[in-house]
């Protein structure tokens, strides 16, 4: 049952995508548990248990079932946030898919999908709340982007330059807003190998990353929350060794960096 929110509110709203499971699904939770009102969002009928398990922390949910890799369902989304009439004070721009395989082997509409959802999506919702928030001058973006956007990433080509655009994306979106000393604040959020259905559904499953030990979505959920709270520019969430992993990555040739990774992403005879 979708919750009405319509009505005068003093709790601020916010927005998740890719909020049936895994880190989406963890942000939702955190929004709702500090006193915020939520839109969430996924293309799976699981959006719908989601909602009805963020609502148990008192929130006002409002489910919308779309598909982002459609520019339909990315107009069908914002439209739902507007038709609320309240202003969207937080957004975590969240849903991601990957894929294994290399790139000569995989299916050119899994690409172009991935490409879809992972980057014009996130682009054209972070342009869309841009211009909301700031006309107000107010509002907080998080954007799920991932330590895979420092590397190339042999045998999940797509993916990683796909998190690379995201990346690039919101460095220059946050040095923008600084020149415009705007007091909207955009936070990339960028974890490592997370324990969510993403590598069943990548076909990483028998990869060593997708045997590799991987953080809690809740963990990473809450590092990133805090971070977009705190204004911060970036946060790599959420344990130590992910953390090391990135300062790694920060000085490794790219051609280096691309044959671990092909270590880790190439699958196992």
């Amino acid at each position: 049952m979708t919750e009405n929110i319509t009505e005068p509110q003093t709790k601020p709203l916010a927005l998740v995508t890719g909020a049936s499971s895994g880190i989406g699904f963890e942000l939702a939770k955190q929004f709702a548990e500090h006193g915020y009102d939520v839109v969430v969002n996924a293309e799976d009928a699981g959006i719908e248990k989601a909602a009805m398990l963020v609502r148990a922390s008192g929130a006002h949910v409002v489910p919308v079932q779309a598909d982002l890799r459609t520019e339909q369902g990315v107009a069908q989304l914002w439209e739902a946030v507007q038709a609320l009439g309240r202003p969207l004070e937080a957004a975590a721009l969240n849903a991601g898919v990957g894929q294994s395989g290399a790139f000569v082997d995989t299916d050119w509409a899994a690409d172009l999908s991935i490409m879809q959802l992972n980057v014009v999506s996130t682009a054209a919702l972070l342009k869309l709340a841009l211009v909301e928030m700031t006309a107000r001058n107010s509002g907080r973006i998080l954007v799920t982007s991932s330590i895979a956007s420092t590397m190339p990433g042999a045998y999940q080509p797509v993916y990683n330059a796909s998190k690379s655009f995201v990346q690039s994306l919101t460095e220059a979106v946050q040095a923008e807003l600084k020149d415009k000393d705007s007091a909207v604040t955009v936070t990339s959020l960028m974890p490592g190998p997370v324990d969510t259905d993403f590598f069943e559904r990548a076909g990483l499953e028998d990869t060593a990353m997708g045997q590799g030990p991987k953080d809690g979505a809740d963990a990473v959920a809450a590092q990133g929350f805090e971070a977009l709270m705190a204004g911060e520019r970036k946060v790599v969430a959420a344990s130590l060794a992910t953390k090391a992993q990135a300062a790694t990555a920060g000085v490794l040739p790219d051609a280096v960096k691309a044959a671990v990774h092909k270590v880790m992403a190439k699958p196992q005879d």
